[in-house]
């Protein structure tokens, strides 16, 4: 779980002659993630395609087009079924025709539509002046100009000008007909010249007889018939792709599969006579890789196991088969592949020479539980095929953060039930089936800590009825600590809080430490990871020492005391004193251990000495936890507060109002000392007399707060707890080791959905 899968770096060396029978049986095993080959052997080249390799590309392209014409997606499959040649030869050049030639049409009355929408927008001016546009045009002795501008500007143009003599301005809501006669000898444009000036917009005047309102009518009946035999077209279309969808997936699938095949030498390192494939597949699965092959093809090729990829770079990441010694020729080499005609492509020492040094990609080895945690990693990037993969990790902390700091069972259920429905709603996308899978176990922590708390919505009634009630016992196995009485539940879970910081921490560090160790050395290790892992516990064992017990919060002592909310019976380390230097104080073992990562972190990485602080802030960053946990609970306890009401014990002790409330006159009688008795609880003070106390208005817009107020903290609880459990693993705990940067594997074969060959 820690590691991907272990893969190992396959050859496969044959005669050209094999290659067709090589390449199908590869491709039906979906195994090999192909190693390109990189042109660096002398005598060797890149493969060329297939025969019909540019057909099945062509036809791919034409089946995705028509696709995307009829917008097919994989709901519309149908059941799988057999694509043959004919069916691509004739089926799809009658699918081809029949849908281009609606499509075509389709665009064709989209474009006048469009047209006619255009003539529309033009004529609105037109209908606002209220012309016949027939008495806008047409005239031998007048120029006429429609537009909109400032009427007294135009008209001081219009009379500045020297080739107009008269003219008239009729105006509309927004728009002016200008109407001006010239001067025998002036120029048809003489109006349009005359406007330039006056910051004139004009309009084309529409070649039309008759009142622009008929024209409006004429042009929106025109668009009625268009938009109706676009409707009949779309149809024809929709009627198309019920029919065509299920044929064109299933020929994209198929094509998609012959060019993967005929495109597959293009990879391949050939000469004249033979070709050279390699890539890397599982190294459990070798043996069924080989046995394949060998079925299929016998001795006419040569099957090697070259590489078994370990988990450390220091020069033994890789871990060759043995070839036979000496000579050119040795079985998986270039030389061999061609009669030994390259024996400069040999490696040194005869042993079997590789494509490119490439990485081998990783494959997230988790179970099915852990599995859509992967998703919460990929996030930030895949794991490089060397470094621990924390999915697991997540999978332990994430959803227990998040339920901790939510703890409700109402809550819980909720959040369990969306991520089912994600779950089992999404199968085919498989994003949000792993978001389904981690908010499912996110709810069921969520739900097992409410139990704990006692909560459900925020209200105490597991407490109740199932803890003091069912089981007789004072309170909750744990508390909230939001009211006076539980205050040191409050401050005992920020000690918790400090506590998984300092667990989720050492493990970063450890897993660093031991990468460091595997990919570098031991010296490495120390200096970039074990003195931090000395600095911080150094430095934490110090705080919760008697050393600092004078001067540190009590209650970092009395948390986990014999006597206290969390009682394992401890009480803080021991001091632990050496000396004591006068005018400093006490030298302890802890502050030395802490001292002592200081110098190694600063002998090994001086750079990052200057946050050595960072053992502190980092670690009391988790005491978000203990402050969201207190907000969660402050915000439903709000939320059932405006509801039910809230009165107070004599002892500080928060009950709501479910069964009714104390007398208000009563309790506001109330001398200094004084309790009225009520429902077991000697009651001093009513915080709120809650809505559902009041009358019918009161308690319908009760009824809405409690609702929107629920459903708000249902939602806040993904963005605040969610988000800050996210930062607390990606910012703090990734950072101390996690790389990422690793390669997706992604075998030289095709999972079938919508075809079959039986």
């Amino acid at each position: 779980m820690l590691r991907p899968e272990q893969m190992s770096k396959v050859s496969v060396t044959g005669s050209k002659a094999v290659m067709d029978e090589v390449i199908e049986t590869a491709h039906g095993l979906n195994l090999l993630h192909v190693t390109e080959y990189d042109g660096s052997w002398d005598g060797f080249e890149p493969g060329d395609p297939v025969e019909g390799a540019e057909e099945s590309s062509d036809r791919l392209v034409t089946v995705r087009s028509l696709e995307s014409i009829l917008d097919v997606d994989e709901e519309d499959a149908g059941p799988t079924r057999i694509v043959t040649e004919e069916a691509l030869d004739e089926e799809l050049e009658e699918i081809r025709t029949r849908v281009n030639e609606l499509d075509d049409r389709r665009q064709e009355l989209r474009q006048e539509i469009r047209d006619v929408e255009d003539q529309l927008d033009a004529i609105d001016p037109f209908v606002d002046l209220g012309i016949d546009l027939d008495l806008l045009s047409g005239y031998d002795t007048l120029q006429v100009a429609v537009g909109d501008g400032d009427r007294d500007t135009i008209e001081r143009a219009i009379i500045d000008a020297d080739d107009l003599r008269s003219h008239e301005i009729f105006t509309g809501d927004g728009v002016l007909g200008v109407f001006a006669r010239p001067t025998p000898d002036a120029d048809d444009s003489a109006l349009v010249d005359a406007l330039v000036s006056a910051d004139f917009s004009s309009y084309e005047i529409p070649d039309w007889e008759g009142t622009p309102s008929e024209y409006k009518k004429e042009l929106e009946h025109e668009k009625q018939q268009l938009e109706s035999k676009l409707s009949t077209v779309e149809n024809e279309l929709e009627a198309e792709k019920m029919d065509a969808a299920g044929f064109l997936l299933a020929a994209e699938e198929k094509l998609s599969i012959d060019v993967q095949k005929t495109e597959a030498p293009l990879s391949f390192a050939t000469t004249e006579n033979a070709f050279i494939a390699e890539g890397w597949i599982p190294s459990e699965r070798y043996t069924e890789f080989k046995g394949a092959i060998k079925d299929v093809v016998g001795e006419r090729a040569e099957i090697e196991e070259i590489e078994r990829a370990t988990f450390s770079k220091d020069g033994t990441d890789h871990v060759r088969e043995d070839v036979s010694a000496g000579g050119s020729g040795g079985a998986g080499s270039p030389a061999a592949a061609d009669g030994g005609s390259n024996a400069d492509a040999r490696a040194d020492g005869g042993s079997p020479v590789v494509m490119a040094d490439d990485e081998p990609p990783t494959v997230q080895d988790n179970p099915g539980a852990v599995k859509p945690f992967e998703i919460l990693v990929q996030a930030v990037n895949r794991p490089s095929y060397y470094e621990f993969d924390p999915t697991i990790v997540l999978f332990l902390t994430f959803p227990a953060f998040f339920g901790f700091m939510i703890g409700d069972l109402g809550y819980g259920l909720i959040y369990t039930g969306i991520g089912y429905y994600l779950y089992t709603a999404f199968a085919d996308r498989p994003a949000f089936r792993s978001m389904g899978g981690v908010t499912i176990a996110a709810g069921v922590f969520t739900a097992i800590f409410g139990i704990l708390y006692g909560e459900i919505f925020g209200l105490h009634l597991i407490s109740t009825y199932f803890w003091e009630g069912a089981l007789g016992m004072a309170h909750p196995p744990i508390e909230k600590g939001l009211s006076p009485e539980g205050i040191d539940w409050a401050r005992g879970w920020l000690v918790v809080s400090v506590l998984i910081g300092i667990f989720h921490l050492n493990v970063a560090w450890i897993f660093g430490f031991l990468e460091d160790l595997e990919l570098h050395d031991l010296e490495h290790a120390i200096y970039e990871n074990g003195s931090w892992l000395l600095m911080m516990n150094g430095l934490w064992v110090w705080v919760f020492s008697d050393a600092l017990r004078s001067v540190a919060p009590e209650f970092l002592y009395t948390t986990f005391a014999s006597d206290g909310v969390l009682p394992l019976g401890f009480s803080g380390f021991p001091a632990m004193e050496i000396f004591t230097i006068p005018g400093v104080g006490p030298i302890t073992i802890p502050l030395v251990v802490f001292l002592i990562g200081l110098v190694l972190l600063a002998v090994g990485e001086p750079i990052e000495a200057v946050e050595f602080l960072n053992v502190l802030v980092n670690v009391l960053s988790y005491t978000r936890i203990a402050a969201v946990l207190l907000a969660k609970a402050g915000m439903a306890f709000t939320v059932n507060l405006l509801f039910f009401g809230v009165y107070v014990d004599s002892h500080g002790g928060w009950h709501f109002g479910l069964g009714g409330m104390p007398d208000a006159a009563a309790v506001a009688a109330l001398g200094p000392g004084e309790t009225l008795s009520y429902h077991g609880y000697e009651v001093t003070e009513i915080m709120f007399g809650g809505l559902v106390h009041g009358d019918a208005a009161t308690i319908l817009i009760g009824l809405l707060v409690l609702v929107l107020g629920h459903l708000l903290v249902l939602a806040l609880g993904v963005t605040s707890a969610g988000l800050q459990a996210v930062r607390l693993e990606y910012v703090e705990f990734f950072n101390k080791f996690f790389d990422g940067g690793g390669r997706e594997y992604e075998p030289f074969g095709y999972e079938r959905r919508f075809t079959t060959e039986d």
